[in-house]
């Protein structure tokens, strides 16, 4: 069966060794049998320049990414909180296609709005600060002039100072404003959307503008992998537990 899958949000790191390997059998099985691979940010806990793209471990994890579309599978790749310094090196060593955020595709007659997810978390004016700020040219120069070691704590460094904040703020400060969604769905004319960030899967319904409109979040890979399958007539929210086994699936309907 033609299906399209989308997953985000991995924080793929070496300190975390049962992900890193749920998700190169991930890789390896579920999405080789797929139409399309979208990987809707944060693929990596800290992406530190295209120029570690031989550090060994990432092997595995580039590796897996370039026999899958190596295979024929497209992966498109679009740039998280944590990895925006992914670039041309990246897309190389992957064969993955960097996607702007937010990007409109056609999905199975449907035309769906993708995005991180960050964009739309207007209440947390800290957040966007920082966020116009890593995102600048200027300011990613800088950065990737430093040594890795250098880059590695800085990293470090926004990592606790997130904590930090999170801890700190109110849930829905975090979460999406609901403006901000119909905003962007109202700017590229679609009633659909799918994006990550928030770690809060679901599907939400709602009218815009009088008429339904839908939002799906994807789910995290911290406990368990989480991936959304979508194929002609329906899309479905399914989990992938963490085993030393290929894994099986658990399914959470999300009706079309």
């Amino acid at each position: 069966m033609t299906r399209t899958l989308f997953i985000s949000d991995l924080h793929l790191s070496p300190d975390r060794p049962a992900i890193a390997g749920l998700f190169v059998e991930f890789l390896r099985t579920h999405a080789s049998r797929a139409e399309a691979l979208y990987i809707l940010g944060d693929l990596f806990e800290y992406w530190l320049g295209d120029d570690t793209v031989g550090m060994p471990e990432l092997a595995s994890l580039l590796g897996g990414l370039r026999d899958l579309t190596r295979s024929g599978v497209p992966v498109y790749v679009m740039h998280g909180n944590r990895d925006f310094l992914m670039g041309n090196g990246f897309e190389r060593a992957s064969g993955c296609k960097l996607l702007a955020d937010p990007s409109v595709i056609g999905l199975y007659g449907t035309r769906v709005v993708l995005t991180h997810g960050d964009l739309l978390c207007t209440g947390d004016t800290q957040y966007q600060a920082v966020r116009r700020m890593v995102r600048d040219p200027n300011w990613q120069r800088e950065v990737l002039a430093k040594t890795i070691p250098e880059r590695i704590a800085l990293a470090r460094d926004f990592r606790e100072q997130s904590e930090k904040i999170i801890a700190g703020n109110k849930p829905e400060i975090m979460d999406v404003a609901p403006a901000a969604v119909d905003e962007m769905l109202r700017a590229h004319d679609v009633r659909d959307m799918i994006h990550g960030h928030t770690h809060r899967p679901a599907d939400h319904r709602f009218l815009l503008d009088g008429a339904p409109a839908r939002r799906v979040v994807l789910g995290d890979w911290y406990d368990q992998g989480s991936v959304l399958v979508c194929d002609r007539s329906d899309w479905r929210l399914e989990t992938l537990p963490v085993s030393s086994q290929p894994p099986a699936t658990t399914t959470r309907r999300v009706l079309k």
